[in-house]
């Protein structure tokens, strides 16, 4: 028997903790993400109304990374990466057009 068969093996012996097997060998889940998202409410609104707005002059339409551009320039808006506004984007059913 390897090492760590025996030590959940041990684990299970009369006597020792409750036996119960599930609370040995399930891990526990976190009650919070390590990294608070940057993604709000409110950013989510003011990047799909952006979305949904005209393009600046000289674009037919959005792109993911145009998009990226002018969410830097505002400044209630943390910077968030094209992946990241493709995702709140395709999360709320949003298509550039």
């Amino acid at each position: 028997m390897t090492q760590s068969l025996h030590g959940i093996e041990s684990l299970f012996e009369p006597g020792r903790f409750s036996g119960d097997v599930h609370a040995t060998i399930a891990r526990k889940r976190r009650d919070l993400p390590p990294v608070p998202s940057p993604v709000t409410g409110e950013v989510e609104a003011r990047l799909i109304a952006m979305a949904c707005s005209q393009p600046p002059q000289g674009y037919t339409r959005w792109s993911l990374r145009l998009l990226e551009k002018h969410v830097a320039l505002v400044e209630d808006i943390p910077d968030l990466d094209h992946s990241t506004i493709g995702r709140v984007l395709k999360k709320r059913n949003c298509v550039l057009i």
